[in-house]
């Protein structure tokens, strides 16, 4: 009888979950998080008193992806396992909701203030999902997962507590960076065209209009209209530089300066955004932090203002 794979993650999970033992009495906590954003977060509050495994690296589109063997079975082992939720994870809600019933599973932006989000565009009763875009938001989501840990370990709730404490300090001053460097950016060129909208939330805070080739997953289609609509407001306005996406094709984004090439109005590729995903693993930019500072200091730079070359901290990569 042949076996869908479906009904082979299902299974795996049930059988998985039933044999695992949780290593939450003694030793490091374990967790396995969904997006390196969330990974990193819960490193920074967990300290060396976590254990973290992310399952999304560096350019891989949360949106699409789907769980592999080894990560149901890690998992299953693991005692929690964060994801975010808000719809960002479609493929794999059918399973997080299975495990759910057999382990710590928490989605940790789903509990934020429904006042907060905004509404997604092509389900009424969901909203986007891209809150990490601003470290405001983003406390919000660090302060799930620090109460998630400290009720899994009680009593290491004072280490978690002072570094939550601590990250929540560069989240304000996060905040206070992009803030002030963004407002330098000339208000007439506070236009950012990126492959999809996964800054909705950045547009909103900051004052900037954002435009989109495919809607706010990148599953939907960019058609020819859309980019030919595209075109001829980059050149209408006279928009003068695009963002590709580290986690998304650049092909959209090529097309767009190739059409607007086409009526002799120059665009230049601004550079590359983080939007998905962090950067590669061991760099600053392969942190949350590191990957807000880069996309403010990148957007700053290309469309006007004035960022310091090398960002807040002045450790993002040279040629940033």
């Amino acid at each position: 009888m042949r076996i869908s794979r479906r009904n082979f993650l299902m299974s795996s999970v049930a059988g998985a979950a039933t044999l695992a033992t949780p290593a939450l009495a003694q030793g490091q906590l374990t967790i396995v998080a969904t997006t390196g954003m969330i990974a990193d977060t819960a490193r920074r509050i967990g300290g060396d008193h976590v254990q973290v495994r992310g399952l999304m690296g560096a350019g891989v589109d949360p949106h699409s992806y789907r769980q592999t063997r080894s990560d149901i079975v890690a998992m299953t082992r693991a005692d929690i396992v964060l994801w975010h939720g808000l719809y960002l994870e479609a493929q794999m809600e059918e399973f997080f909701h299975k495990l759910e019933t057999k382990r710590n599973v928490v989605a940790v932006a789903d509990g934020l203030p429904r006042d907060l989000l905004r509404i997604h565009p092509s389900y009424d009763d969901k909203f986007d999902p891209h809150v990490w875009m601003v470290p405001d938001l983003w406390r919000h989501v660090a302060a799930r997962i620090r109460d998630v840990m400290i009720q899994a370990r009680p009593e290491l709730a004072a280490d978690f507590e002072a570094n939550f404490v601590i990250f929540d300090q560069e989240l304000v001053q996060l905040q206070q960076y992009a803030q002030t460097s963004l407002a330098t950016v000339p208000e007439h060129t506070r236009v950012l065209v990126t492959a999809h909208d996964a800054f909705g939330y950045f547009g909103r805070d900051y004052g900037f209009e954002v435009l989109g080739i495919q809607g706010i997953s990148t599953q939907s289609e960019a058609g020819l209209n859309r980019i030919g609509e595209l075109v001829n407001l980059l050149v209408e306005r006279d928009i003068k530089a695009v963002f590709v996406e580290s986690s998304v094709s650049d092909r959209s984004i090529r097309a767009l300066t190739e059409g607007a090439a086409a009526q002799n109005h120059i665009v230049q590729i601004g550079g590359e955004l983080f939007s998905d995903a962090m950067g590669a693993s061991g760099t600053y930019e392969g942190t949350y932090v590191g990957m807000i500072d880069h996309n403010v200091t990148v957007i700053t730079n290309a469309l006007g203002g004035t960022a310091a070359e090398r960002g807040m901290a002045g450790r993002l990569s040279a040629g940033t």
